[in-house]
């Protein structure tokens, strides 16, 4: 197998070019090319008139490979066969307990039960089918179910908010959990998109499959089950307490992974009661900022955009403003909506998801400014769940309940004015939105960071302070704001427990948090 590096191709390239350019560059036949699969897949778009889609390109050719790479020169190179990712057999006295089935979750379980360890999951929300019609209740009638919503259920956080993969880890098990989530039903381009996403509407499914796969293989995913707390013996756990139909149950535990997602602030309170040490970290604020999706693509496409081999535009923009914070965007839905992320009655706060195809009117990314644990931290390692819950309640509040929230135009947000009426940009959130004063909803200095990022922005992004550009208030749940103390085993305080994922603070996003998760199950096999 020969790889081919930097292949470029004009987006009306006929669809010949692949094989033609792969051919061209080891100076052989196209003829001679009997296999062609496509490593990497990207968009050059810094010359607007002349986009580029790039290409790695793995091939296998008729003849002596070494000798053509060799001729062939730089930009071409041999490619050895990876080892099969083997998952080592295991056999103990009790079964391992995950709590949680997001990505970290679901990624740890699956490890577990293919080691023969026949894994007990306890998820505290619904299957992902019923959190859809729960979603839908929110959407249509303002009704949250504390217990399955947009945070809580099978799949996490994750399973309702497009399906991003891009992280900035490097991590050989990122293609071990790319190559799950595509064997379970994922679209098979995301082995080698730059920038894969998997999709709201498909995500459900694969992660459905998932959880059939780990109960075919002997595991248990216990439904509507809130963990209540830890047994332990001399700092070490025997067993766990949890709900389950308003009955409280005792289950013997030798190794417990906590997987809990960035949300599950009374379980944390729990057991940092419990003695698990854990400590504040900084984490970021801020709204929703929505636009029409045209403007984008015209913004990075030019008079290519709208072409059928471009997908929707997206954008990642950051800097610093005078005070020295990051802002920056996070979590960008290019054709997508805005999404309740609430698990609290009384508390609003937001988040962002797209179909698989892309295809709805407005993109939206969050507009995220740096929160540092001294603008929160008192005495407790969880006054950030205190500061991120203030804001949620004013964001309700403002609304005038019922889970609407409150949006401003981009102009008036700029003027430190409040909105009366929206213009051309038509809010997505639903139940329902209100005009008013984001701004209001927000720490002063991550209200001043926005306006200083949304200038900053425009000026790589034509039309990003688009006056009639939407703000929807508030997004508090980037991260958590708390970070669970492990050792170089990945065990916490506790010995025999594994705090990984969003929740511990050791991830940002579903391929990290799910590359953290199979860590942490490797380390609890390890640990036996």
């Amino acid at each position: 197998m020969i790889r081919i590096n930097d292949v470029r191709v004009p987006l009306d390239a006929p669809e010949t070019a692949l094989r033609d350019s792969a051919a061209r560059r080891l100076g052989i036949s196209p003829k001679q090319i009997q296999v062609l699969r496509i490593a990497r897949k990207s968009i050059d778009a810094r010359d607007k008139g002349a986009i580029l889609l790039v290409y790695a390109l793995e091939v296998e050719v008729a003849g002596d490979e070494a000798a053509i790479v060799q001729r062939a020169g730089k930009g071409a190179s041999a490619v050895e066969p990876q080892p099969a990712f083997r998952v080592p057999q295991v056999q103990a006295s009790a079964r391992p307990v995950v709590v949680g089935f997001g990505p970290c979750g679901i990624a740890a379980a699956l490890y577990l039960a293919h080691a023969g360890l026949e894994p007990i999951v306890l998820e505290r929300g619904a299957p992902v089918q019923q959190r859809m019609l729960d979603i839908g209740a929110y959407m249509r009638e303002g009704l949250l179910n504390e217990e399955s919503n947009l945070q809580f259920g099978e799949g996490g956080a994750g399973a309702f908010s497009d399906g991003k993969l891009t992280t900035g880890i490097k991590d050989p098990l990122c293609q071990v959990v790319l190559d799950a989530l595509v064997a379970h039903g994922a679209p098979e381009e995301i082995l080698y998109l730059q920038r894969p996403h998997i999709g709201t509407d498909k995500l459900p499914q694969v992660v459905a499959s998932m959880r059939r796969k780990v109960e075919a293989l002997g595991g248990q995913v216990l439904f509507h089950t809130r963990l209540t707390g830890l047994e332990t013996h001399h700092g070490v756990v025997v067993g766990v307490r949890y709900e389950q139909d308003g009955q409280e149950h005792v289950l013997p535990a030798q190794r417990v992974l906590l997987a809990l997602g960035h949300s599950a602030r009374d379980t944390q309170r729990m057991l940092r009661d419990a003695g698990l040490l854990m400590s504040p970290k900084p984490f970021s604020m801020g709204v929703r900022i929505e636009h029409p999706q045209e403007l984008i693509d015209r913004a990075q496409y030019g008079a290519s955009a709208g072409h059928e081999k471009l997908p929707p535009a997206e954008y990642h923009l950051s800097a610093r403003t005078r005070d020295g914070r990051g802002v920056y965007t996070f979590c960008m839905c290019p054709g997508g909506r805005v999404m309740g992320a609430s698990s609290e009655q009384g508390h609003l706060c937001v988040n962002g998801m797209s179909r698989f195809l892309r295809d709805a009117p407005n993109a939206n990314s969050a507009l995220l400014v740096d929160v540092r644990v001294e603008d929160y931290f008192r005495n407790d390692p969880l006054d950030g769940f205190a500061f991120q819950r203030r804001f949620e309640q004013l964001a309700y509040q403002a609304g005038g309940g019922g889970f609407t929230a409150v949006v401003q135009r981009v102009a008036d947000f700029l003027k430190g004015q409040a909105s009366t009426a929206l213009g051309a940009v038509k809010p997505s959130y639903l139940p329902g939105v209100v005009p008013g004063d984001v701004a209001a909803l927000l720490p002063d200095f991550v209200a001043e960071g926005i306006r200083e990022g949304i200038l900053r922005f425009d000026r790589q992004i034509r039309g990003f302070a688009l006056p009639d550009a939407v703000l929807t208030g508030v997004e508090t749940r980037s991260s958590s704001p708390v970070r669970v103390t492990r050792d170089d085993n990945k065990m916490g305080s506790i010995a025999g427990v594994f705090p990984a994922g969003e929740g511990a603070g050791h991830a940002g996003g579903i391929m990290s948090a799910a590359v953290d998760g199979l860590r942490s199950a490797q380390a609890l096999i390890a640990s036996m």
